[in-house]
């Protein structure tokens, strides 16, 4: 082993931020190679900056551009909000005289087009009005819910009552079950010849697949507190007790259908075996057995019984905010919500 010798400079160390005091004997021996391998102060710093300045740019665009679609979806869901409230204002009806006009179209239930919310709007607004003459429903639906049809039923009797204006039930291909309990409330009822009338009753359905579950050997393990609790369950055999206690349930609320029947249409309904059994008629056969007064459409009671004319339609109408609100509600909902927990100020 050779000992070092201290007279012997050591042989220079490299740094990447600054270069080091070369030894004089090295310094003469080889000033060109130690200049080329070490960078100069001033040029690292100058690169340094242009990184950081090209990063920051970086940041603030990606963040200008997160601020961006946030609002944008901010603006989306408050454009939609605004489009689907606009509806929510009173018609801008002509204070001349008109026949008010609300539809009952199509199933009668809480989230369709002829839910009791939206028709017990529509009706205020008609009989509000001081420009319209009276109110015609014009019905062209198979019936639904009995709660639905008796909300609006009720309200019909509680508006006539307070504005002293005619209501007119005008139906156009069917007026059957709920459609009909709302249709009574009218003081007359017109319909075509061939429309179809009645089916005052009311139904419960369902399935039962005990049977297929034993062919699969499926076993069916339902836990409950309360001896009810599963009445009807469709996966279970059905009990003697249960049917009959839903029975008594359908039986009740048909009674409380017959009797608005009798309130509304009074001496001109001419009762038989058949009335109140669920089965339905035309229009002719229905005026015959007091189940509607006349033959006529919305035209003529407009011209020839209300005698105005003109018709203004207060039926609420889903526009097309309110189709996109709908296929696209949640993710608008969620967009909006998370835009305004998301957004902070530039730091």
């Amino acid at each position: 082993m050779s000992t070092p010798d201290p007279t012997q400079a050591p042989a220079p160390v490299a740094s990447f931020f600054e270069a080091p005091t070369p030894h004089p004997a090295a310094s003469e021996r080889a000033p060109a190679a130690d200049s080329a391998l070490t960078p100069s102060r001033p040029g690292l710093e100058a690169a340094l900056e242009r990184v950081a300045a090209e990063l920051l740019h970086q940041r603030l665009s990606e963040r200008r551009w997160r601020n961006f679609f946030r609002l944008a979806w901010l603006g989306l869901a408050l454009a939609v909000l605004g489009l689907v409230l606009a509806r929510s204002y009173s018609p801008s009806a002509p204070h001349s005289p008109h026949t008010a006009l609300v539809e009952v179209h199509g199933e009668i239930g809480a989230d369709t087009e002829a839910s009791a919310e939206a028709l017990v709007g529509a009706l205020k607004n008609a009989f509000e009005d001081a420009g319209a003459q009276a109110v015609v429903l014009r019905i062209n639906s198979p019936g639904g819910s009995p709660v639905q049809s008796g909300i609006v039923n009720d309200e019909i009797r509680r508006l006539k009552a307070k504005h002293h204006k005619k209501v007119y039930a005008v139906v156009e291909e069917m007026c059957a079950s709920g459609a009909y309990y709302i249709a009574v409330a009218a003081d007359e009822i017109y319909v075509d010849k061939a429309s179809i009338v009645g089916s005052i009753g009311v139904v419960m359905d369902g399935f039962g697949f005990t049977g297929l579950m034993d062919k699969l050997g499926v076993e069916r393990r339902l836990y409950t507190a309360g001896d009810n609790k599963a009445m009807l369950d469709p996966f279970s055999p059905v009990k003697e007790r249960h049917l009959r206690l839903n029975q008594a349930l359908l039986d009740q609320i048909h009674r409380q259908f017959i009797a608005v029947v009798k309130e509304g249409r009074g001496e001109r309904l001419k009762e038989t075996p058949d009335t109140f059994s669920g089965l339905f008629w035309n229009g002719e056969e229905a005026i015959k057995q007091g189940l509607a007064d006349k033959l006529g459409n919305l035209d003529y009671v407009a011209r020839e019984v209300i005698k105005a004319e003109d018709i203004i339609d207060y039926t609420p109408r889903e526009n097309v905010a309110e189709r996109l609100a709908k296929r696209f509600g949640a993710s608008v909902g969620a967009g909006a919500v998370k835009a305004l927990h998301a957004m902070a100020p530039l730091r």
